[in-house]
């Protein structure tokens, strides 16, 4: 899903568990490739993911990132396709809306 966006690069730059999704060279996902520990990491506005955080018991602040703009997802209730998906796209159009402007892919 997050290689479909444009001009997204894919690394493991951590170690080989931690897929890193950038854009422009700036990350906006980290997935974990862990069976016994399925998390992904996104980028969000302070007030999305305070408010993320209050309602879904498996969302947290994001682990090693800034606990502010960064909220891991896990599974658990209420955790659909459709707000996995948002959130990936949020915290992409978050990083782009940061970038130069001549740094910024196309519009999608």
């Amino acid at each position: 899903m997050a290689l479909a966006l444009p001009d997204v690069s894919h690394s493991r730059p951590f170690t080989s568990r931690l897929d890193v999704y950038k854009v422009a060279g700036k990350v906006f996902l980290i997935v974990t490739d862990d069976q016994d520990e399925q998390i992904i990491t996104v980028k969000c506005e302070p007030e999305h993911a305070r408010a993320r955080v209050h309602d879904y018991a498996s969302i947290a602040p994001g682990r090693y990132l800034d606990k502010r703009h960064w909220i891991l997802l896990g599974p658990g209730p209420g955790i659909t396709k459709r707000l996995v998906t948002d959130a990936v796209e949020d915290s992409y159009d978050l990083v782009v809306a940061r970038l130069p402007q001549r740094d910024r892919p196309r519009a999608r």
